[in-house]
């Protein structure tokens, strides 16, 4: 099983102002898919802003377990695929690290092959329930030959010989229960329909699309999706360029809102109407952002976002935007602890499954730098103090998870006091260059261990 290095804790202290325009890496939720899309498509997929954290190193080692052939050329990932329906059974089992979208994935795209499958990870991702992407599976034919209690990790996957369609109707709002779907359809004769009631991102959707699936979406009468797909088709190599990830883009983003007087910009970051929550609520809260030269990149809609330290005032978060922005809510907590009233974030339930309990995780965070806030079993206010005088001071524990550890540095930068996050290794699983991009815009954070490159 995958083990975590040993604790490198980091420091941040209240930053001069930030300036200059950066990019983020390209976007995760589309690195996954664009890897795992070219590795199963007939011919070659040309790759271009692939984001090269561990999290989607991963998913392309995984794929390379099955016969497809990945590699990097300069700055391009080139894949010569299997063939969708020709992946072949891998020799060891998968290991994802602490890769929730590259397992669960994966999983649904394995799923309804005739073959065994072993899945492992590392301490958080075997924390992670897995029954929401196996309850289908289940109906399609796979058996579960192991799994930990609650359907966790390790997981071992048998196939059926013959495995079925069918009708799935998502009963939470998740874009990988989807997926996974979608992808085990792939492998079925006939049609696999996915029913949404709620709306998630929706990268697969378009990249199948764009691979030459055959499917067909329809919203009926009460507002739900139905994704219908026709599987056993011809998937055919692509040439994709990635947009910037907004999750990326919402460090240095709130960043630059809560230091005075800064002034970035991010360029290329993808704005995916099913991705754009945190900007939305943001702005509502008196955030100043301009959103400039739009234009359209690889399928998905780009823009370059302007954003300027700005005086915000707490809000009322809908419910219904969460699906939108659900990655980001430990960032725009951090946002709220500076912000004159009360921001009140509800909805938030899936946030006690991703790599922590985030809303816990957060709240103890808050809690330890001075911040007056109430947790809820789906809810999270915060009071907030602007001039950020008497935040600060403690030290966060991550629980392994990545924008934990990139939330509280971004406080420290805004903070009277220094905050100190336990870890910072993991940062690497999805944006391993965060430190030095935050150190070109003018902020410094002070790793903590003797051994410190």
């Amino acid at each position: 099983m995958t083990t975590h290095p040993q604790f490198r804790p980091a420091l941040a202290r209240r930053s001069s102002a930030l300036s200059g325009k950066v990019r983020v890496p390209g976007d995760k939720s589309i690195s996954h898919r664009a890897l795992m899309f070219g590795g199963l498509a007939a011919g070659e997929t040309r790759i271009t802003g692939l984001l090269e954290g561990e999290d989607v190193l991963r998913t392309g080692e995984a794929m390379k377990a099955m016969g497809a052939l990945v590699a990097r050329e300069d700055n391009t990932w080139i894949i010569k695929g299997t063939g969708n329906g020709c992946l072949l059974e891998p020799d060891a089992p998968f290991d994802f690290g602490n890769a929730g979208t590259g397992s669960r994935l994966t999983m649904g795209l394995v799923g309804t092959y005739d073959m065994t499958t072993r899945f492992i990870g590392d301490a958080s991702l075997s924390k992670r329930p897995m029954a929401r992407v196996l309850d289908p599976l289940r109906q399609m034919g796979t058996q579960v030959l192991a799994a930990q209690a609650g359907d966790r990790l390790p997981i071992t996957l048998r196939g059926p010989r013959h495995a079925a369609p069918i009708s799935y109707r998502v009963p939470v709002p998740s874009a990988q229960v989807k997926s996974a779907v979608l992808l085990a359809g792939l492998n079925v004769p006939g049609v696999t329909t996915v029913i949404e009631p709620v709306m998630t991102r929706d990268h697969t959707e378009k990249m199948l699309a764009g691979f030459g699936a055959r499917l067909d979406i329809e919203t009926d009468g009460e507002g739900a999706r139905h994704i219908r797909l026709e599987g056993q088709g011809r998937l055919s190599g692509q040439e994709i360029t990635i947009p910037g990830d907004p999750s990326s883009a919402a460090f240095p983003l709130v960043a630059a809102l809560l230091v005075p007087g800064s002034d970035i910009t991010i360029e290329n970051v993808l704005m995916n109407p099913t991705r754009t929550g945190l900007v939305l609520t943001l702005q509502e809260m008196g955030a100043d952002i301009e959103i400039g030269n739009r234009r359209a990149s690889g399928g998905e809609e780009v823009a370059d976002l302007r954003v300027r330290s700005s005086e915000l005032k707490g809000i009322a978060v809908p419910a219904e935007r969460a699906p939108f922005m659900i990655d980001e809510y430990p960032v725009l907590a951090v946002a709220a602890a500076f912000a004159e009233g009360e921001t009140l974030m509800q909805g938030l339930e899936e946030l006690r499954v991703k790599e922590s309990d985030r809303l816990s995780a957060v709240a103890a965070g808050l809690k330890a730098n001075g911040a007056d806030c109430t947790e809820g079993e789906d809810f999270l206010s915060v009071r907030g103090r602007p001039d950020g005088k008497d935040l600060g001071g403690g030290t966060v524990e991550t629980h392994l998870d990545h924008r934990i550890a990139m939330a509280f540095l971004v406080m420290g930068l805004a903070s009277e006091k220094a905050v100190t996050i336990d870890d910072r290794s993991m940062i690497a699983t999805s944006f391993p260059e965060f430190m030095g991009l935050m150190a070109e815009l003018g902020a410094t954070f002070e790793p903590l261990d003797e051994n410190a490159a």
